[in-house]
């Protein structure tokens, strides 16, 4: 139990660490547009990002709790992933590289995971590199298959999504500047569109659990308060924020769109401090889930909810009907510390994501937002792990690309993309070292 403990101790220290390694995605812009002063701006992140705490499941949670096979790894597989984690999380925001705390921690995973299988393990169905779940099928329902060979994917498409995301609201906004109706039909159209998406999304057959007290017992509220539903209500506000605006952009004159802009950065940011609580706080709640698994197999007859702690975390199994369940104290936590984490700031790679990649004003501060939020859901929606970091500095270069393509700091953007294609594999290599040092002194 005491290593246990360890481990979950450090899978919180390595949220606070993501936290302040991270908080330059969400407040870089709209710092650099002085919408907000540094220490307003990390208290408006901080806040947002335990406000995902209502508003997100546990799906990237159960991804990244899956990235080996628990049934065939130790304690100590885990406890050097995390601790490799936390090693390279402090290199980069020491050395001022805006890595992904994700790929890092699912790397360090797999890498002291691949040690083990190659050191630890006889069954030979999980040995050496059959260990770790490179892929796995679409259960029904889902869309996209699952595995660490998806998280190494979105390496390059969830940035590429960000920044494809993020050019085509800069030219739907630069197009609805120009004094012509075209612009406003074009706007009005893709209004009815998103309303029409998102009323084939809502949940509307829902009623209350009375014996939830989390949830209202009004049919209404409890419709307002279902937390998928929450998720696609601000997929809807941020772009009907940006809808609205269009439709009076080109009466406005250029100081007066640019302190509206100022005002939507608010709503963009927070949006995206939402994603970024969503998605990495999971990646935690996932690392203590898989701890407990590893425990529980070692130890099947321990009551993991006796005692001061409740540890009663249940892994889903489609094959055998079991559903996922974990103490509310996790999650809870784990949002308060990451919030804590930005609270502390990231002034090192602040200044890399504000100003290095390409000159950011209110009206890119918007858009890179807003694209940065909406890949963010997607993805979560898809229970897919990825890096908040490559998210917004895809969705930056995207719209730096609309005003020419040296806009972009080039120079900058090849190094940031070097720094994320090694995070994986220098985790992994580095897991693997400390892994097979803890084996000897533990």
């Amino acid at each position: 139990m005491t290593l246990l403990i360890i481990i979950i101790v450090l899978a919180l220290l390595f949220d606070y660490i993501n936290g302040f390694h991270d908080a330059a995605n969400s407040i870089a812009t709209i710092v650099a547009t002085k919408v907000l002063t540094p220490f307003q701006a990390v208290l408006w992140a901080a806040f947002f990002n335990f406000m995902a705490y209502w508003v997100f499941g546990f799906g990237v949670a159960d991804t990244v709790a899956k990235t080996a096979n628990t049934s065939s790894i130790d304690l100590v597989v885990i406890l050097a992933g995390v601790i490799a984690a936390i090693i390279w999380n402090l290199i980069t925001w020491w050395k001022g590289i805006p890595s992904s705390s994700s790929h890092t921690l699912i790397g360090g995973f797999a890498g002291a995971a691949i040690a083990h299988g190659f050191s630890g393990v006889t069954d030979p169905e999980h040995a050496g590199f059959k260990i770790v779940n490179w892929i796995k099928q679409a259960k029904e329902g889902e869309l996209l298959p699952s595995g660490v060979m998806i998280v190494i994917i979105f390496i390059v498409f969830a940035p590429l999504l960000g920044m494809i995301i993020s050019y085509f609201i800069s030219l739907w906004m630069m197009y609805s500047s120009k004094k012509n109706i075209y612009p406003k039909i074009l706007t009005v159209v893709l209004m009815a569109l998103v309303i029409w998406f998102l009323s084939s999304v809502l949940k509307f057959d829902i009623t209350p659990d009375p014996t939830n007290k989390y949830f209202f017992e009004n049919s209404f509220w409890y419709f307002f308060s279902e937390p998928s539903n929450i998720k696609w209500f601000l997929v809807g506000l941020i772009f009907f924020s940006l809808a609205i605006f269009n439709l009076f952009f080109s009466s406005f004159s250029t100081a007066k769109a640019e302190k509206v802009l100022k005002k939507m950065q608010l709503l963009s940011s927070a949006a995206f401090s939402l994603g970024h609580g969503g998605n990495d706080s999971q990646k935690v709640m996932g690392i203590i889930a898989a701890a407990v698994a590893v425990y529980l197999r070692l130890n099947p007859h321990v009551d993991m909810s006796a005692g001061w702690l409740d540890l009663n975390v249940v892994l889903p199994n489609d094959d055998l009907g079991i559903k996922s369940h974990m103490p509310n104290w996790i999650p809870l936590t784990c949002y308060t510390v990451i919030a804590l984490g930005t609270l502390s700031g990231g002034w090192k790679i602040v200044k890399t994501m504000g100003s290095k990649i390409t000159k950011v004003t209110a009206f890119e501060g918007v858009v890179a937002e807003s694209a940065g939020a909406l890949t963010l859901f997607s993805t979560e929606h898809f229970k897919i792990p990825v890096s908040t970091t490559h998210t917004i500095t895809g969705s930056i270069i995207g719209v730096g690309i609309t005003k020419r393509v040296s806009a972009v700091r080039w120079g900058v953007t090849v190094k940031l993309l070097w720094a994320w294609v090694l995070t994986i594999p220098v985790s992994a290599l580095l897991e693997a070292i400390v892994y097979y040092i803890l084996k000897l002194v533990i």
